[in-house]
């Protein structure tokens, strides 16, 4: 796998829903078109584990830009928020959808970590 980029992670104590509102709030500033757009249910699957010097959390995030994605570690949770854009069904005009399988819209995976981490030293890839 080749890194596409690195995410920047937030680490910080106190309430975690205030704080993954705070994520979305971030994302929408970025795409303020997308403000009335009906937000799909996006649930990216979610692998944790443990080799002999870190703690693993690798999600499934095809078609999601880095700039759309943020990390937060927080009283012993590491939250991966962010929004994956509804795909566009293509330059030839209009269409109907017959068939839609694939997820889209706003997401929050949390993980609660058990014993001590260094969430200072922590990092996010992006990668392909």
């Amino acid at each position: 796998m080749r890194p596409l980029s690195r995410l920047p992670i937030s680490t910080d104590v106190g309430d975690v829903s205030a704080d993954v509102r705070r994520l979305f709030e971030e994302l929408l500033k970025q795409r303020p078109d997308r403000r009335h757009q009906i937000a799909g249910e996006c649930l990216p699957l979610l692998d944790v584990f443990e080799t002999h010097d870190a703690l693993d959390l690798l999600l499934d995030l095809p078609g999601v830009a880095a700039a759309s994605i943020r990390v937060l570690v927080k009283a012993g949770v590491v939250i991966i928020a962010g929004e994956k854009d509804r795909p566009e069904p293509g330059a030839r005009g209009p269409a109907s959808y017959h068939l839609v399988e694939r997820d889209f819209g706003r997401f929050a995976r949390a993980v609660r970590v058990h014993g001590a981490i260094d969430a200072a030293r922590a990092t996010a890839t992006l990668a392909s």
